[in-house]
């Protein structure tokens, strides 16, 4: 083999080995590219997952959500947010006001004693019914067992204002009503075995349809924001236009249930009678004691 031709070989074997080199380092950094990328690629995929884990702890959950839920008003209700629950004889020209809280033992503690003297003045005519719910005692106490309760009355109105009240006095019964720190109405599986005493809501596929689904927490919620209004802040209160009517109290001392529920009756009676005159006696005996 002559010198030039051993010359010649010998370039050629380093341009392969120098294209061999070349093509490696093409090859590792388009690996290290694709490493490089890939990596980018994957803080970004977790700085995503991260940011959408942050946005949806931050999104409202529970009642905090309801705020933001579309507004279902229940039948029976009137005010632009559905917010007026007014239930009496059309021919009534008076308004009673009553504000409540279904967790409120001093109001489980009226509805038991004097809440059938409460609805015969409003079966007799002397007055419609306002009622405006509190759920403060939810804040107070801590649960949610008052608003709860109150989105399963909306869907009770929703069927009748007969169920509403009959509802309403079943939960508030001494059968019923849980100590105030027993968030017991928190569980709708207690509101809805307290409706199958009502026979409107007993097998009422509809209304336990809205109690499950919250159809009314959105309602409730407007119902909440009442708080306050006409400066009440305590339950049970009672007006009559802008004038606070003041509830007797029973006397402390020793007495049966009996002789408690006759008294705290006796109580109401005087409170409305001295604010909307006596009430007219069967037979037309108040007119004849008028005339004589």
């Amino acid at each position: 083999m002559s010198d030039r031709n051993s010359q010649a070989g010998k370039q050629a074997a380093r341009e392969r080995i120098r294209a061999e080199r070349e093509r490696q380092k093409k090859k590792e950094k388009v690996r290290r590219q694709l490493i490089v990328a890939g990596t980018v690629v994957g803080v970004l995929v977790v700085a995503g997952g991260i940011a959408f884990g942050i946005m949806k702890a931050n999104e409202p959950t529970g009642w905090e959500a309801a705020k933001e839920a579309d507004l279902v008003k229940p039948a029976n209700t009137g005010g632009k947010n559905g917010t007026e629950i007014v239930i009496g004889k059309p021919a009534a020209k008076e308004t009673l006001e009553v504000f409540e809280d279904v967790r409120c033992p001093a109001c489980a503690s009226f509805e038991q004693s004097a809440g059938p003297a409460l609805l015969k003045g409003m079966e007799d005519g002397r007055y419609k019914i306002r009622f405006t719910m509190y759920t403060f005692i939810d804040g107070g106490q801590g649960g949610e067992g008052s608003k709860n309760a109150l989105s399963a009355l909306g869907a009770a109105l929703n069927v009748s204002p007969e169920a509403f009240l009959k509802y309403k006095t079943a939960l508030y019964s001494e059968k019923n009503h849980p100590e105030e720190a027993d968030d017991a109405y928190a569980k709708d599986a207690k509101l809805l075995a307290v409706a199958d005493q009502v026979p409107e809501l007993k097998g009422n596929e509809k209304f336990r349809t809205a109690v499950k689904n919250g159809t009314y927490d959105r309602w409730t919620m407007e119902m909440t924001a009442l708080f306050g209004r006409k400066g009440v802040t305590g339950t049970p209160a009672f007006l009559h236009g802008d004038k606070k009517l003041k509830l007797p109290p029973v006397p402390q001392q020793q007495m049966t249930k009996q002789q408690y529920y006759e008294l705290a009756t006796a109580n109401f009676n005087k409170m409305i009678d001295d604010e909307f005159g006596p009430a007219k006696k069967e037979g037309g005996e108040q007119k004849k004691d008028a005339a004589r």
